[in-house]
């Protein structure tokens, strides 16, 4: 299987894939004898594979380049031309449905954003499942493609890392990617898809069952398995609130959202890391501090409403308000989006109707750096940390010398300015796609929380996160085009984009 992609180009070989994970829904709608939905699958799936092998035989001859922009090329056609592909038969299964809402579809699973046009009773089991599927795929594709193509060419966070210096060379000896430079991108591509898919597989069908045994249905305990793997946040019906595992499910989950954190819980981590110790490792230090601020500060403002008002002080509402804060939390930092069944009882107890700022913001931040989640990244919000803690140090103490080694001087200036940089990037993003929606008819806050759930790929904020759940359907065409374009910037990340038009990146 990883052998095709050392011969085969990349686009084709995603074809492909996509080609055979479409059999999977064709079986389970099959083997409910719903053949309406089943045969469109089967029969794209089928037209899929004849396609790509014509395609590798009558390349198979011809030289091709090897070189890390292809891969990047093939990464942007990924989320922009693929989704054409995977939505013909979502479409054909859908007939009240046109291609364009399915390509949107397509394209908001495939970037994990997770948000959806359509009621979840409007579609079949098997359509939700071609859904989740589609989600796990991209999560996959783009943990792959960060190590092996993005790391090399110090992007998707790792310019952070690389930002070398005045001559702007990579500092090798602290970490290891370079050894592997003269290596093909796609054998590189190749290897750490081999290394990845194990873990990434045993993962889902670790979640799978042990939501199995905490009491969902099989279809929908593999949706959820794989959405919170991708962190995709997809959900066959509404919410975990509506789902049979209950606390203990929930409990689960919130274990399984760990590997979203940092790049440290998957293969290969050990080239790319910020320390050597677990308990020092910067984003999961981050992480665990939002998190306990925001269950903290929830919490406390309970008490302080208590000052005015007689609230009542019981045991179970305050461990389940704590619990629904801290699962809530952590599901929109990694841009999952998954709300917690007691997140009703955390709003309740802090006397704040709609916290959506908070988790609106949770998701801007995002998870680790080469991870499945999205957002700003929580090792480019630890660099402006240190570098404005180093600068407060020195309005007090002018002529003192930052410690930390070389590695941390070297992230709180190089790659604190890198991290500046993304940022504004990013706020600018925000801003030109809210003043774009607005020509349209959205008021401010609807627009707001839109681009922010497009651009940080947490489709469900849109639904948690305003005074009154905001509807994907309801938006016209031009804004629903223009928030695709959003989902896609916001998972290849501007900075790729940007380097696609640097002259320097074209050059032999």
């Amino acid at each position: 299987m990883f052998t095709g992609l050392r011969n085969t180009p990349l686009f084709v070989t995603l074809i492909g894939i996509a080609g055979l994970a479409m059999f999977v829904p064709a079986i389970h709608a099959f083997s409910r004898s719903d053949y309406d939905v089943s045969r469109p699958f089967l029969y794209t799936g089928t037209m899929l594979m004849f396609v790509v092998v014509l395609l590798v035989l009558a390349m198979g001859a011809n030289k091709r380049g090897n070189r890390d922009r292809s891969h990047l090329l093939s990464i942007v056609g990924m989320f922009t031309v693929l989704p054409i592909i995977l939505a013909i038969p979502f479409r054909e299964a859908l007939p009240s449905t046109n291609l364009f809402n399915s390509w949107w579809e397509m394209v908001s699973a495939l970037t994990t954003t997770g948000g959806s046009l359509y009621d979840p009773a409007r579609l079949a089991p098997s359509l939700h499942l071609w859904r989740a599927i589609v989600g796990w795929m991209g999560g996959y594709f783009m943990l792959v493609m960060a190590i092996a193509v993005l790391a090399p060419l110090r992007l998707g966070g790792f310019e952070v890392f690389f930002s070398g210096g005045p001559d702007g060379v990579a500092d090798s000896a602290a970490f290891g990617i370079n050894r592997r430079a003269n290596v093909a991108s796609a054998e590189r591509i190749a290897d750490y898809a081999a290394q990845l898919l194990p873990i990434y597989l045993a993962l889902t069908f670790t979640l799978w069952i042990g939501l199995l045994i905490c009491g969902d249905g099989a279809l929908t305990a593999v949706i959820y398995a794989m959405s919170v793997i991708s962190t995709s946040g997809i959900s066959p019906n509404n919410g975990l609130a509506a789902s049979g595992s209950g606390i203990w499910g929930e409990i689960l989950i919130f274990l399984f959202l760990f590997p979203a954190l940092s790049r440290r819980f998957w293969p290969g981590a050990k080239e790319l890391r910020a320390t050597q110790k677990l308990s020092r490792d910067p984003e999961l230090r981050l992480a665990l501090f939002l998190v306990f601020l925001v269950m903290a500060g929830l919490f406390i403002r309970h008490w302080i409403g208590a000052f005015e008002v007689h609230t009542e002080t019981a045991f179970f509402p305050i461990i389940s308000s704590l619990w629904g804060t801290m699962f809530t939390a952590l599901s929109f930092l990694t841009t999952t989006g998954f709300e917690s069944a007691f997140w009703e009882d955390a709003r309740s107890w802090s006397g704040l109707g709609t916290p959506g700022l908070i988790l609106a913001g949770l998701a801007v931040t995002g998870g680790g750096i080469a991870t499945t989640a999205g957002g700003v990244r929580l090792l480019r919000v630890y660099a402006l940390i240190r570098h404005g803690e180093r600068e407060l140090d020195r309005l007090v103490h002018p002529a003192s010398v930052g410690g930390g080694g070389a590695s941390a001087r070297k992230l709180r200036r190089q790659g604190a300015f890198a991290a500046w940089i993304f940022f504004m990037l990013f706020a600018i993003s925000i801003a030109v796609i809210i003043t774009t929606i607005s020509f349209y008819g959205l008021d401010f806050e609807p627009a707001t929380i839109f681009t922010v759930s497009a651009l940080s790929n947490t489709g469900p904020l849109t639904a948690i996160a305003g005074d009154f759940p905001l509807d994907w359907g309801a938006l016209s065409t031009p804004v629903k085009t223009i928030l695709a374009v959003a989902m896609i910037l916001g998972r290849i990340e501007t900075l790729a984009i940007i380097a696609l038009f640097n002259p320097e990146f074209w050059r032999a």
